[in-house]
């Protein structure tokens, strides 16, 4: 690539907005210009990228001139409200919200597995759900093996998915509990810090929240395969980040561990760490902060038929979001 693109990121101050700008500058992507974009409240001041202090802008309607690629990470409000004057001023835009991702004309992208879905873009593409996209890292190459009909999963979400202000609530909660002060709570309904709250996100008529039907939902579109289904509870844990998944998926073909262990140890993005014996598997603690997911805990389902169980781990921050949205920006 040798053109160099002006590039904007809209919520550039948020959790994954400051991973973006990380992250385009680790991966050497080709920023002639960067245009940091958030809240007025956040105006003025600045973040660093390659060396430099970048002034962070108002977002206005008029923010996109010139802009080749607008990486938004604000929430859906803000992306359905500013993504269609972006792409109007002539950027494609990658967001991370769930504001597109099941609009049929808006790809839903995990570049290791629907990468070619880039191309029918008109104008916006989708980042996935995090939970969803740790997940499909292990899930779907396996599922070109075997092919998946359904899995059973629970997440175990750190509260980094939250935002920042929920990484200062647990810090808080954490250091209040220790020196024996009462816990405050703001952004969780129940005390995080030494307690797992199984919520995410808000429920449904179904008793489903709206995340646990974003596995089923999205992965169908991002493996190409309709009939996927996906029964899940996702957690949220006191850890600050880095999501971890439990799997337990079967197949219409025979899996075997042989087998299924070299499919994974193939599969791009991934590593499989996986040896009990020697107290060898994925730990948010480790994954945080790397871009590859991790696998392990493999074993036969003893439930299902043709049924494979496995413990999947990954930045939430990164595979699950900035990491992710930049990979499709490289592919545009």
């Amino acid at each position: 690539m040798s053109k160099k693109l002006h590039v904007a990121i809209v919520g550039a101050t948020g959790a994954v907005g400051v991973e973006m700008i990380k992250t385009l500058e680790k991966r050497d992507f080709p920023v002639g210009q960067l245009t940091l974009l958030a809240s007025a409240r956040s105006a003025g001041k600045t973040l660093p990228f390659r060396g430099q202090e970048i002034i962070i802008k108002e977002l206005r309607d008029d923010s996109f001139a010139g802009v080749d690629v607008a990486l938004f990470s604000a929430g859906g409000d803000i992306s359905r409200k500013y993504a269609a004057l972006a792409v109007q001023a002539g950027a494609v835009v990658v967001d991370n919200s769930s504001a597109f991702r099941m609009e049929a004309d808006v790809p839903l992208v995990v570049p290791e597995i629907n990468g070619a879905d880039v191309k029918k873009h008109k104008g916006i593409i989708a980042n996935p759900n995090c939970t969803t996209a740790i997940t499909l890292m292990a899930l779907h190459p396996l599922h070109q093996e075997f092919r998946v009909k359904r899995i059973f999963a629970a997440s175990y979400q750190a509260v980094s998915g939250t935002g920042a202000q929920a990484i200062a609530e647990l810090r808080a909660q954490v250091h209040a509990i220790a020196a024996g002060q009462p816990v405050e709570k703001h952004v969780y309904p129940h005390q995080i810090a030494f307690n797992v709250l199984p919520h995410v996100d808000s429920f449904l008529e179904t008793g489903y929240t709206k995340e646990e039907m974003k596995m089923q939902n999205e992965g169908r579109r991002i493996m190409h395969h309709p009939t996927f289904k996906a029964s899940v509870t996702c957690v949220r844990v006191p850890v600050y980040r880095a999501h971890s998944v439990a799997v337990h998926a079967e197949f219409e073909r025979p899996v075997s561990l042989t087998a299924a262990r070299e499919v994974l140890a193939k599969a791009p993005g991934l590593d499989v760490v996986d040896n009990p014996s020697k107290c060898e598997y994925p730990l948010p603690l480790y994954a945080a902060e790397r871009d590859n997911c991790q696998v392990g805990r493999l074993r036969l389902d003893c439930a299902l038929d043709n049924g494979l169980a496995f413990w999947v781990a990954g930045d939430q921050l990164l595979k699950g979001a900035a990491l992710n949205a930049v990979q499709i920006a490289e592919l545009l």
